[in-house]
């Protein structure tokens, strides 16, 4: 018969192999197991699944099993754990220790790499509510009032570039036009990031790259008002190249500087000017290497007939990639880039890229086959070009003194015509309704110190929504910013309203002359316009750009002092979304259902702005 020992340590699938560890640490010692065995015969605290132990056959074995061996006790007389227990234990003591110590580092290094990051790598600009007023001074005249957006220090916010007179005394002896004064400030606290002087006047300010690809830098492009054509590094304000005005001494700028394809392949995309003789009526269009400023070849005359405003020039480029010259005198005249260049490089032949031809436009040439071609010849005030609804290509909107009309661009032909007195200024282009088709705001006068606001349908040409409001600005600039459904908010300025009258649609001022306001016109609410601002002065100049970061749109306005005050030059700029949820609600009219503050906060807390696809140059 075995042992009593041999029978506790037996396997089983249940018990498994003898462990001295957990021997050593049961409640009840060895010797305390052999008295129960010896008094009971069977093993009584394990509670064994197999049953109780058989008996022993002889009570020699018994007195056998019961004798201590000589390892299990030590020298005081106390059992004692076996070797092997002691090593294991020491291991599992040390695998423990090593995986508290791999983990602190851990942690610590984790914690040092999160702290390094918060404080190490910059973040990114928070323009959240960035509304700010730069006063630059009292400015010395001048009637124009350039202004641009582009992000020259590469922060992600566009900064404001402009210029203004400074002294109509002129920076030099014998030069009697005024000196001015190119600034450029931060679109994040309007700080001065750089300026530099001009020797005269500035008319426009065009800031691009003229060098394919994201890594190129951005060019500042600055028009003056005699002979002066400049390009300007967007990051330094230093200057690139100047044009030489002995190329322009027949003649002074006509109109700012346009941008073109690359037309002598050296990579860079080149520029054409406009220029107006001094004694005659006649229009010299003169190619300029984009990379160096040096001329193309010689200047190319027309012999323009016409009465009115002078019109362009621009660019057009058609569907099938003919690129042509809009320009003209009260009326809209074309010439094709490739007869411009084959005139002032006294050659026959032009690059690939200039020998297409757009048939429908072709067709247009008189009779004598002369290289001006008749776009429209009525009264022309304005032309500005449109995108085309599921298009890239653009339409041309032609305001007259007469209305408006909307051209087609791939044939020249009339898409509507809207019939509209007094119209003076530039259409805004946005979406007011829901067939993604451009929509236009207009600004009509409407007697002494009225002005009519009104939105022509893109699609027929009607109006959709108007109304009068006191405005004794002459000429106030409007402009719109696209929402990320699709619609777009127009802003312009007026003096401060009141409900309408039931039976009129005029809002009648509840302030003297004098302050005027911002208002902000969403088209799901007609009936309502956000007072977002308001000034003394007289507006010159705004623009809208884009925050893409935090889909933000931001207002910058120039403002020049109001009649019989000092002309100071003040820049502001406006976070739209910031100036949404703090503007004042003007109700225009009872709306059915009316419309409450909270409901409308928690729509205008949901609006996000993008970059608007309208500027386009043809297809």
């Amino acid at each position: 018969m075995a042992s009593v020992l041999q029978i506790a340590t037996k396997k089983s699938p249940d018990l498994g192999e003898y462990d001295p560890l957990t021997q050593a640490d049961s409640d009840e010692s060895e010797d305390d197991l052999v008295l129960n065995l010896q008094k009971n015969g069977g093993v009584k605290n394990g509670k064994s699944p197999l049953g109780d132990v058989p008996e022993p056959d002889s009570d020699a074995e018994v007195a056998e099993a019961a004798k201590p061996h000589l390892s299990e006790v030590t020298t005081e007389g106390y059992p004692s754990e076996p070797l092997g227990g002691l090593e294991q234990k020491a291991a599992s003591s040390l695998v423990s220790y090593v995986r508290t110590s791999v983990f602190l580092l851990t942690l610590g290094i984790s914690m040092i790499l999160v702290l390094l990051c918060a404080f190490l790598i910059p973040c990114p600009p928070r323009d959240l509510h960035s509304t700010w007023s730069r006063h630059l001074g009292s400015q010395g005249g001048g009637d124009l009032s350039p202004l641009e957006l582009a992000d020259v220090n590469g922060d992600g916010l566009r900064d404001v570039l402009l210029s203004f007179v400074m002294s109509r005394n002129g920076s030099a002896v014998g030069v009697s036009r005024p000196a001015a004064n190119l600034v450029c400030l931060s679109g994040m606290n309007g700080s001065t990031l750089w300026s530099t002087l001009l020797p005269e006047e500035a008319q426009d300010i065009t800031c691009l790259k003229l060098i394919p690809g994201n890594l190129a830098e951005a060019i500042c492009l600055v028009t003056g008002t005699h002979k002066m054509l400049s390009a300007f590094n967007a990051s330094s304000g230093k200057a690139i190249w100047t044009l030489n005005p002995n190329y322009l001494s027949n003649g002074t700028l006509a109109a700012p500087v346009v941008v073109l394809p690359d037309l002598d392949e050296d990579g860079v995309r080149d520029l054409v000017l406009l220029t107006i003789g001094e004694l005659q009526p006649d229009l010299c269009f003169l190619l300029v290497s984009g990379r160096t400023g040096r001329p193309l070849g010689r200047p190319v005359k027309y012999n323009i007939v016409g009465v009115g405003n002078l019109i362009g020039p621009q660019v057009y480029i058609t569907t099938n990639g003919a690129v042509y010259i809009l320009f003209g005198f009260g009326n809209i005249q074309a010439v094709a880039l490739r007869d411009i260049f084959v005139q002032a490089q006294n050659r026959d032949s032009s690059p690939p890229s200039l020998q297409i031809e757009e048939p429908e436009w072709e067709k247009r040439r008189s009779i004598n086959l002369s290289e001006l071609i008749d776009v429209y010849s009525d009264g022309v005030e304005l032309l500005q070009m449109v995108k085309a609804p599921d298009s890239n290509c653009s339409n041309l909107l032609i305001t007259t003194r007469q209305g408006l009309v909307l051209l087609r661009g791939q044939n020249l032909t009339p898409y509507w015509t809207s019939s509209l007195q007094g119209l003076h200024s530039q259409p805004t282009p946005g979406y007011f309704t829901d067939d993604q088709t451009l929509d236009f705001l207009l600004q009509i006068q409407d007697g002494v110190g009225m002005k009519k606001m009104m939105v022509v349908d893109g699609d027929s040409g009607s109006v959709i929504w108007s109304y009068s409001a006191p405005c004794h600005m002459k000429e106030t600039p409007a402009t719109s910013a696209v929402t990320s459904d699709q619609k777009s908010v127009f802003l312009f300025w007026a003096e401060g309203l009141s409900p309408a009258s039931p039976n009129s649609g005029i809002i009648l001022g509840t302030e003297p002359p004098g302050l005027h306001h911002l208002y902000l016109l969403h088209p799901a609410f007609p009936s309502i316009l956000l007072d977002l601002a308001n000034t003394t002065g007289t507006v010159t100049a705004s623009e809208v750009g884009i925050n893409d970061l935090w889909k933000d749109a931001f207002y910058v306005t120039r403002t020049t002092g109001s009649e019989g005050h000092p002309a100071a030059l003040v820049v502001s700029k406006l976070s739209l979304r910031w100036a949404l949820m703090e503007g004042q609600m003007a109700q225009l009219q009872e709306s059915t259902p009316k419309i409450g503050r909270g409901e409308l906060r928690r729509f205008l807390s949901r609006i996000k702005f993008v970059e608007a696809p309208y500027e386009v140059s043809g297809c």
